[in-house]
This record gives structure tokens, sequence and C-alpha cells, in this order.
């Protein structure tokens, strides 16, 4: 999150076909591929006999059971926050797209919010978004302390983390293991254009949409005004935005990352298709990985086990993500330059919320605890991070 830059904080992954469920997912047609000689793509009968049941949460009663408490809640999403006014100590804030940032000299209060960015701007607010952003990126970021420490000291709330200061680098680390994407930054729509040199990575002539590139690569992005912009790594060093040697070991840290999550995500019947890595500098001058990881708003997800067989008939992957939502908006208007966007449908906000929650379940196993609605969120989130400055 560029927003508090200034107080804050390649190797080969194998996708596999996985044995049968039926999602229920919409369904995109996209050009038939014109080259079959993409990897092979397989996995072990050990490991589909371990995949999670993904058709019971795609079309089981847990999906009605979850639709019925976004339906009421959609009323009472967490749109906007405003501790600094409820919280004594806290000294400012700092409203990112979907984060608010509050200094309290010695920690950040970072609170996720249920708003909901793409292209740069707030498209509409999604029940318990906010607390699955932050739950699914507590969990990741307790299984990659092997990789990479982080920022995070203490979770007073659903919705928040309090985090060390960090001096944020000014660059975001986007992974990316397969072609695709819509918006102007992504692989798919600079190679469609001809790009075929893209950050530094070189393309060879001849992908198509959503195949599997022969290996993980960064493209890194940096913030220009209001939206992100793809750099070079050697312009990264030229600009003096990161030192060479920080450089080489965020960017280590991030394909290293980006593998392990691949290889979970495949344990549980997920293909990590691509993502997004923030890293800071602590006081001890040690790097953290910090704002989020593995999200749902960070990355993209496709259902694995139908994967070869839709890439093969030329059809869109089935997505656990944002993707449709970015896709809505730019079929009924243009997000980049129209002053007013449309407002979001009621089904498609109600959908955003369940492949959220549905996320979060299959990939920590977890069942997703809905919030007590008898206290509002507001409250609720005041007293506790009252409550956990405290005691720091």
């Amino acid at each position: 999150m560029a927003q508090y830059t200034q107080t804050l904080n390649p190797p080969k992954t194998l996708i596999p076909k996985l044995p049968n469920p039926n999602p229920s997912f919409s369904s995109f047609k996209t050009p038939k591929p014109k080259s079959k000689s993409f990897p092979t793509l397989s996995v072990s009968a050990k490991a589909a006999q371990n995949q999670p049941p993904l058709d019971a949460l795609l079309n089981g009663a847990r999906k009605q059971e979850v639709l019925g408490a976004i339906g009421t809640s959609l009323s009472n999403c967490l749109s906007e926050t405003n501790l600094h006014l409820t919280v004594p100590g806290l000294k400012s804030k700092t409203r990112g797209k979907v984060r608010d940032v509050y200094d309290s000299g010695d920690y950040l209060v970072m609170v996720t919010t249920d708003r909901q960015s793409a292209f740069d701007r707030i498209l509409a607010s999604i029940p318990f978004k906010g607390q699955v952003l932050n739950e699914t990126s507590l969990w990741w970021f307790d299984k990659t302390q092997h990789i990479a420490s982080n920022a995070v000291v203490s979770v007073p709330d659903k919705n928040v983390t309090i985090a060390k200061k960090c001096s944020v680098f000014p660059v975001e680390f986007v992974v990316r293991g397969f072609v695709t994407g819509s918006t102007d930054t992504s692989l798919w729509t600079v190679y469609r254009s001809g790009v075929r040199n893209y950050c530094g990575n070189v393309l060879p002539d001849g992908l198509v949409k959503s195949q599997k590139l022969p290996a993980n690569i960064l493209t890194p992005t940096t913030k220009a005004a209001d939206h992100d912009v793809p750099v070079t790594p050697d312009e990264i060093i030229e600009r003096g935005l990161m030192s060479q040697a920080d450089y080489d070991e965020v960017s280590r840290k991030a394909l290293s990352l980006f593998e392990y999550g691949q290889r979970v995500a495949l344990e549980h019947g997920l293909i990590l298709v691509d993502t997004k890595y923030e890293f800071g500098k602590g006081q001890d001058g040690s790097i953290h990985l910090i704002d989020e990881v593995h999200t749902p708003d960070s990355s993209r997800y496709w259902i694995a086990h139908t994967y070869e067989e839709r890439f093969q008939n030329g059809l869109e992957p089935e997505n656990v993500d944002k993707e449709f939502l970015r896709l809505w908006f730019k079929d009924h208007c243009n997000p980049y330059e129209d002053d007013v966007l449309p407002d979001a449908p009621e089904e498609l906000v109600r959908e955003l919320s369940w492949r959220y929650i549905f996320l979060y379940e299959t990939i920590t196993k977890s069942k997703f605890k809905m919030p007590s609605t008898e206290e509002p969120i507001h409250d609720r989130i005041s007293r506790n991070v009252a409550q956990a400055l405290s005691s720091l």
C-alpha cells in the first residue's frame, strides 16, 4: 500500500487435473488456443485424494447459508472508518483503496474495510470482505514465515492488524505464472498489443490467453499518481527506488513465496495464477513482507481440476477472485476514464462476497465465522483496538 509509504510498513510449478466437482461459476468464451505445446499438467493419485470437497463448498448447503448472511449484511458493510476520532492515541489516518491505516506512534493500525477496488478505483462495498482479507492474509503470514518475516504484531479484531512500522519499498512485486488479465498492466493485455519484452522478461511469440508460462516471472510496478506503472529491474536500480542488494533479496523472496503459494493452493484444488507482494525495511534493517498475502484482492485463483480441459476448448478458466467483476465494469463503462461508474449489480456483489468466503474456507480448511450483528462494526473495532494498544 503505497499510501503509507512514509510511515510503514524462477521455479516451475506443475498444475494438475483434479477430480470432478461441477462448479457453477460463470463461463466466458475466449479464442481457442493455436498451439498445444504447453506444459503437461498432472498430479499424483495421492495428491488427488487429498483434495477438499470443492463441489460441496461450491453448490451445497454451505453456499446457501453464506448467501443468506450476505443478503442481510448488504447494508451493513464497513465502507469507512474514523478510529482517530474514537480511539485515544491514534495520531492520523491514511485512507487507502481498501485499508485505513492509523499511526499510533510506535505501531500502525491497519483496518481492512469492505471497499472493493479495481482499475485504481472503488467499485462497491462487499459484505465480510474486510474480514476475509485480513484473516486470509494472517493465515498466509503464519505459513510463510520460513520464507519471509512479516510485520504483524497483533490481531485485536477480525478486520484489524497491528503492525511494525517499516520503510516501504515503492515497488510492488507482481509475480505471474500464466498469460491472463484484463487491466492495462496485465500480461495478456500488453502481450496482445504486441509487447514481447515486459518488465525485463522476454516473451516468445505464439502465447494465448490463460496459457501457463514456462516459468514464473516478476513484473514489478511502481506508483505514478493513482495508477501502477510497470518497471524493469534495471530501472528500479537506476531510479534509486531500491538498492541492488535489496532488490535481489526481495525478488528472491517474492518468487519463493509465489512458488510456495502455488504448491499450497494446488493441494487445496486451486491454481494461484498471479499475485502481488509488498515489502518494507524495519528499523533494524531487516526486510519484512507487509500489507497482504495471497488474498483474492491481490491474487487470481482458478479452479484447478477444470483448467486444462477449458484451456484446450478455448474457455476462460473458472475463477475465484474479482476478475468477473472487473469484466462486468469493462463491459458497461470505461472504468479508467468515466467520471461516474454504474452501481455494481446486487447479484454480483453477493457472488463476489461468496467467492471470497469460499476461497478462505478452501485454502484454510476452516469455517468462516460470521461476525455478530449485535454491536455496530465500528464500535467493535474501536473497542478492540483501544484495548490492544493499551497493552502494547
